[in-house]
């Protein structure tokens, strides 16, 4: 990060009028960065590569809540109540709700001020850099493609169940074994991906509606859970919570590994994000949309969590079907019906909000030359990416049909967590290293040229005199000035140590094979250089460029700069523990994405003669251009 926020200057290109005026080359090509997308930005583009402009904040609902809620909430508050938390489990909801509102609050700012199709793919490539933009969006692109066929392979088995048993499906939709391959095939799971995928390119707001439709029937089901459920509870005594253990009978670091399991459940709420380009308003609705699919979805987990727990005791759940055994235990079988239904429609809602943003992905990949242009056509009629949406359908349907993902499910939090992680490291830079440069076609040579570039990395106010950026009376007056000389390299600097200290700290804590002298070293490196990070970054005061970042009047986030680092320690931590296994199947995909980039997308980058212009002489270029054409 310390080399993001002078990346672009230096090394050749020409010279406008004696400013500075750079090229991005060779390596540096890595960390170079694309311009927030405006309003000169859109009108320079073919009319047809518009998204339309047609969601609220009930659509965002829905494709939050929708894309959050899934089966595993059925399944989990099984597992970790015998496993982890106990009686405990709405506490571990509750704090992995907290962990991943840590992450919304940095999507929310950056989704307001950066309202374009990409998520967190867009908000790398402006912040931080070409390499690492690709890298996540290429892992996203994993995401949304495992993860959907994993939920399309769940859905058939809980269809079975509400035809009564796992043979009752037709048998052109049951699973059937190809002998001598040992494949078992899953039509049901590819036809469906084939529907979500045809109503995808009928539009968006169409889609959205019925993906609100289907999340209001799984919100129902959840409802019935909590209402049934509790009145059972308060009929019998709530035997669940009469236990000689008490609340807590693993202790806080069962319900801490309790919550680091079910912060799983609350992935989806990105989904929003993917969607900017396409919301009407979105500096106000974009932040109302994640804040309420979160809070809703952290609310009903913990509402059923502790309906559920109080029950059956938690030593004798079911870990496969912990809701509908807890019911049967109590003489209602026939719920199971029901909150089967309630799992078929959270799977449904769910393969909807997995294969909805990979199409943008793609095209904002595409839009930016890293991908081939192919997959940024969006269809005149629909609005929507047609192309990209049925490709990414036709692969999801074929993986869907002929593969077991579900040992790959892990692929699926790399992705999300590699993500949520780029994202709380944007909204640092944001705020503390903005980027001092844009970049211009060359086309805009002959006006930049005409241009008198002053380019003083010096803040100063109105009346020309330098500010004082530093709030720290305790230092002399000459370290005072000389850290505000410095004050961009000692941030990016602070930023990039910070996330070191982040990744040694979680990494000496997992690896509980280490030496214990070797793990307390490390851990004290890490713990020392988060904190050391922290206070530097809280002295410095931040960047004024950052009230003209982007598009203004949006969501801010709050507790700056301790809400991203802490959200950075979290995703660090889950990203390192998910085993070696997951890693291995990660690096082979990244590796392929390293290729195709140093093949294709290096080549064929927008950014690849671009001219690199100070932020403040932006808009002069512009004007320039429009009336010299």
């Amino acid at each position: 990060m310390g080399v993001v926020a002078d990346s672009q200057t230096g090394g050749g290109g020409g010279d406008g009028g004696g400013g500075k005026c750079s090229r991005a080359g060779g390596l540096k090509s890595l960390v170079r960065r694309k311009q927030v997308d405006s309003i000169h930005s859109k009108s320079s583009s073919s009319g047809h590569h518009q998204l339309a402009k047609a969601l609220t904040v009930p659509h965002l609902i829905a494709v939050g809540v929708g894309s959050t809620i899934g089966a595993g909430v059925y399944i989990l508050v099984g597992t970790v109540a015998r496993e982890h938390s106990g009686p405990a489990l709405t506490i571990s909801f509750l704090i992995a709700g907290i962990a991943a509102a840590l992450s919304a609050f940095c999507y929310a700012e950056l989704a307001s001020r950066c309202p374009s199709a990409g998520s967190a793919y867009h908000y790398s490539y402006i912040c931080v850099g070409e390499g690492i933009a690709w890298l996540v969006g290429w892992g996203l692109i994993l995401e949304y493609t495992i993860g959907g066929s994993a939920v399309a392979r769940g859905i058939s088995p809980n269809l079975a169940v509400l035809f009564g048993s796992a043979d009752s499906l037709p048998s052109f939709l049951a699973r059937h074994t190809i002998p001598g391959m040992d494949i078992v095939v899953d039509p049901c799971a590819a036809i469906l991906v084939c529907i979500v995928t045809a109503l995808l390119c009928v539009g968006i707001k169409e889609s959205t509606l019925v993906q609100g439709i289907v999340t209001i029937a799984n919100v129902c089901a959840m409802f019935f859970v909590i209402i049934a459920g509790g009145y059972l509870g308060w009929k019998t005594g709530w035997a669940g919570y009469e236990l000689p253990v008490g609340y807590f009978p693993f202790g806080m670091d069962g319900v801490l590994a309790g919550a680091g399991t079910v912060f799983f459940a609350y992935i989806g709420f990105d989904s929003v994000a993917s969607t900017a380009e396409e919301v009407k308003n979105p500096q106000r609705d974009l932040p109302l949309g994640i804040g309420a699919a979160l809070s809703i979805c952290c609310t009903l987990y913990m509402l059923v969590s502790s309906v559920i727990v109080g029950l059956v005791p938690y030593y004798a759940m079911d870990p496969d079907t912990p809701i509908s055994s807890a019911f049967a235990s109590h003489g209602m079988k026939w719920a199971e019906y029901v909150i089967t239904l309630g799992a078929t429609t959270a799977l449904c809602s769910t393969l909807m909000g997995s294969i909805l943003p990979q199409p943008r992905i793609l095209m904002a990949m595409s839009r930016d030359g890293l991908l081939p242009s192919f997959f940024a056509d969006v269809n005149i009629r629909t609005q929507v990416p047609v192309k990209s949406t049925v490709l990414t359908g036709l692969v999801a349907a074929t993986l869907a049909f002929v593969m077991d993902v579900e040992q790959l499910a892990g692929m699926v939090s790399v992705g999300t967590l590699l993500a949520f992680t780029m994202v709380a490291i944007s909204v640092l830079i944001l705020r503390y290293v903005p980027p001092d440069e844009v970049p211009m076609p060359s086309s805009f040579q002959e006006s930049i040229d005409s241009i008198p570039f002053s380019y003083d990395a010096t803040e100063k106010d109105a009346d020309g005199k330098e500010d004082i950026v530093l709030y720290a009376p305790l230092l002399p007056t000459q370290a005072a000035y000389i850290i505000n000389e410095n004050r961009r390299k000692i941030a990016g600097w602070t930023i990039m140590l910070t996330c070191i200290g982040a990744l040694l700290l979680t990494s000496a804590a997992s690896n509980v094979s280490l030496p214990s002298s070797v793990r307390y070293t490390v851990c004290s490196i890490g713990g020392v250089l988060l904190l050391s990070g922290l206070v530097v970054l809280t002295c410095i005061e931040q960047d004024e460029a950052r009230h003209n970042f982007g598009h203004t009047g949006g969501f801010i986030c709050p507790f700056i700069p301790l809400l991203p680092i802490i959200s950075i320690l979290i995703n660090t931590y889950l990203l390192i523990n998910l085993g070696s296994d997951t890693w291995a199947r990660v690096s082979v995909w990244m590796f392929i994405g390293t290729l195709v980039y140093a093949f294709y997308g290096y080549r064929h980058s927008a950014l690849h003669n671009a001219i690199y212009v100070p932020t403040a002489h932006a808009d002069e270029v512009f004007r320039n251009s429009n009336s010299q054409a």
